[in-house]
């Protein structure tokens, strides 16, 4: 078990952390036809979408409650009632995620309370769900904003009813993490799929956020996602499978509210955790492996025979929320290379039964100072630590959120035997284009002789 070494600093140099209310604004961004709205300043919500656009590079709708110096101060719960009835009113969505912001948790918001008194003023909008969920900015990080957006979801949308478990008997419900990206999204549909099963992805951010253009000209609301009819089967399924251990939580939530049974993975990064995934789907199904993703398993053998020889004895420092760093932890650990500096922006329950000697919550600083003390030769993190990788001088393989320069960064799969062996050939590259040449030794009996006479001096005598 890894040793947990909280922060002591008053404050954050060159911060990781990304917010929780971000993380949970993400999390409705994969709901069809959803409006996630920000409670708090205006300032805030520009700040997320900008995360948003130059991470996905497409428009993200999002909206804010306006709080400003007096409403601070004197309540803003009105500012709440207001914005569901316009939203509401405008664009009709299916759902409305309501997030809280730092401001607003300062400021002693009660947003429940406020959409209880949004339902009693205007019971026309009763066909619109509004699902809120307390996402202060100064506690836990992206990853748990999400998590806690995706817990409120099942305690809103799903039923509880034990009686209909199992109605659907091919449907299976999928718990998607925080660091799932389009393209894991996809791997993981397609891989159920092609046991005969059908995914039901909460949330599902393959359909809303995958880069295509969209039929109408204009959608104030997500295009694509799961939507709030099909969340309310989730129920009705044979199993729920959970990728990502933060959503744990919101997996045992589903579990009490309608008896599925739980199948609980990590990153499906690595050959023992993919085989894992689909020992479980073909147990599910009562199907075989399919051809293709033996074929693929192979390759990945392949592949790690390939890159041993560079990731073998590789010291690589780790900057990411808990389920990706424990996931590229175990990736490497696998491989042979050592994890010399691990920093998150928060504990998390992937960390508890990690076999690592330390995990430090802290910041891009700690990672760097981290780096330099145990000579790391590879980092890996988002793009804020694209600078303390230049400093380091060392390469960088960007995981995670935000990706601002590296265009597609946002879609690509690390899932699966295809997905792994993408990563392990991209880990070694790295490697083998920063590679340190061996210095060579020089006898200490030489030191007070010219090198090249030195070397003269050592080739054998001939005689003739």
């Amino acid at each position: 078990m890894a040793e947990i070494i909280k922060r002591k600093k008053p404050m954050s140099v060159s911060p990781l952390k990304t917010s929780q209310t971000v993380g949970g604004a993400l999390a409705f961004l994969g709901v069809a036809r959803s409006m996630p709205l920000m409670h708090g300043s205006q300032g805030c919500t520009a700040f997320a979408k900008v995360f948003f656009v130059r991470h996905f590079r497409e428009p993200v709708p999002l909206q804010t409650t306006a709080m400003d110096q007096v409403s601070s101060v004197m309540g803003a719960d009105d500012n709440i009632v207001e914005a569901l009835k316009t939203i509401c009113e405008k664009n009709s969505p299916s759902i409305i995620g309501l997030v809280t912001t730092g401001l607003a948790e300062t400021q002693g918001a009660d947003i429940k309370r406020a959409v209880w008194e949004f339902r009693q003023k205007f019971p026309q909008f009763e066909s619109t769900a509004v699902v809120a969920v307390n996402t202060p900015d100064f506690s836990g990080s992206f990853e748990s904003g999400f998590a806690l957006a995706v817990k409120a979801v099942i305690d809103t949308l799903v039923p509880e009813d034990v009686s209909r478990k199992g109605l659907r008997l091919r449907q299976v419900n999928v718990l998607c993490g925080a660091n799932l990206t389009p393209g894991d999204l996809e791997f993981v549909s397609e891989s159920i799929e092609s046991f005969g099963l059908r995914p039901l992805l909460i949330p599902d951010l393959s359909g809303s956020l995958d880069g295509h253009l969209d039929d109408s000209p204009f959608n104030p609301l997500t295009t694509g996602g799961v939507s709030v009819a099909d969340i309310a089967t989730a129920g009705e399924s044979i199993a729920t499978l959970v990728v990502g251990e933060s959503l744990n939580a919101a997996a045992e939530a589903l579990r009490r509210k309608s008896g599925v049974p739980v199948f609980r993975f990590g990153h499906l990064l690595g050959l023992d955790e993919v085989d894992d995934w689909f020992s479980a789907l073909a147990t599910l199904s009562d199907n075989p492996v399919p051809e293709r993703w033996q074929r693929q398993r192979k390759q990945l053998q392949d592949a790690m025979l390939d890159t041993h020889f560079m990731l073998g004895q590789a010291r690589v420092a780790i900057a990411a929320d808990p389920d990706m760093l424990a996931g590229f932890h175990r990736l490497l650990q696998g491989m042979g290379a050592e994890t010399v500096a691990a920093v998150t922006p928060a504990k998390g329950v992937a960390l508890e039964h990690l076999d690592m000697d330390q995990v430090h919550v802290g910041d891009l600083e700690d990672l760097e100072q981290l780096g330099r003390q145990h000579r790391a030769q590879l980092l890996l993190g988002n793009s804020h630590a694209v600078e303390s990788a230049q400093r380091l001088g060392v390469p960088i393989l960007r995981v995670g959120f935000p990706q601002y320069d590296l265009v597609g960064g946002f879609q690509r799969c690390w899932f699966g035997y295809r997905g792994t062996s993408q990563a392990l050939f991209d880990l070694a590259n790295l490697v083998m284009s920063h590679h340190q040449e061996t210095q060579p030794y020089y006898s200490i009996y030489a030191q007070k002789q010219d090198t090249a006479q030195y070397v003269a001096n050592r080739q054998p005598q001939w005689s003739h």
